[in-house]
């Protein structure tokens, strides 16, 4: 079973691990902090290295208890004593970009009692859809703003992890439309935004607000009837 660095600490950049099993050009490591994407958050890409050779992660995978991580070359033996590294801009990017669209979905639902029923990012870009029936346009400047004035607030952002019955007895602990926790998940893990949001998620996040950086409303769609679909970009840095 991979321990999840990730989980806890989204900012171990390297570390080392062994690796506990291989699969044609992929390898099971019993530790990792390369986070393999989900909620949609891409997953992580980075370096392996180890004495004599090093290849690039090109993918990671969640298989039963283990992530598998999808090398550009040969790995090593099972056994083998490895270094992991990230792509930490392409990490910390969207790690600033999922913490910003929970500071949307924080405002949002704070102020105007919607429920999330999608969402999706790349580095520094993202898009979060809303149970609204109307927006306009000043609603979307309008959440702009309060989006900023949250994230200058400097709220730290704290991790947990707790039994799933103790974490669904937190109110609006899942913000999205339907529950995508499946009922085999017995530990469940949260990201609180200290006095603005708090859900579960298994992203990544920068520690406090204040790295988010600006963030920009560039673009508002209509998915239907009740689904209203809210497009932000944030500042290369913050």
């Amino acid at each position: 079973m991979t321990e999840h660095l990730y989980q806890l600490d989204s900012y171990v950049r390297e570390f080392d691990s062994v690796i506990t099993a291989t699969d044609g050009q992929s390898v099971a490591l019993e530790r990792t902090a390369f986070y393999p994407g989900g909620g949609g958050q891409p997953g992580d890409v980075g370096m392996l290295t180890w004495d004599g050779g090093s290849a690039r992660v090109v993918k990671v995978k969640r298989q039963g208890a283990d992530l598998w991580h999808a090398l550009d070359g040969e790995p090593p033996p099972q056994g083998t004593l490895v270094r992991g590294a990230l792509d930490w801009d392409h990490r910390y990017r969207l790690m600033r970009t999922h913490t910003a669209l929970h500071v949307l979905c924080g405002v949002v639902w704070r102020d105007y009692g919607a429920s999330v029923t999608g969402g999706n990012m790349e580095p520094l870009k993202g898009r979060m859809d809303f149970e609204f029936e109307t927006m306009r346009k000043e609603l979307v400047a309008e959440i702009e703003t309060s989006v900023n004035a949250e994230i200058v607030k400097g709220h730290d952002v704290r991790t947990a992890i707790l039994p799933r019955e103790e974490a669904f007895q937190i109110p609006d602990l899942i913000r999205t439309k339907i529950n995508l926790l499946p009922p085999q998940i017995q530990e469940v893990r949260t990201v609180e935004i200290v006095d603005l949001d708090l859900q579960a998620d298994g992203g990544t996040h920068v520690a406090n607000t204040n790295e988010i950086g600006l963030v920009r409303v560039v673009n508002y769609k209509s998915k239907g009837a009740i689904n209203k679909r809210i497009y932000i970009e944030l500042e290369p840095d913050a």
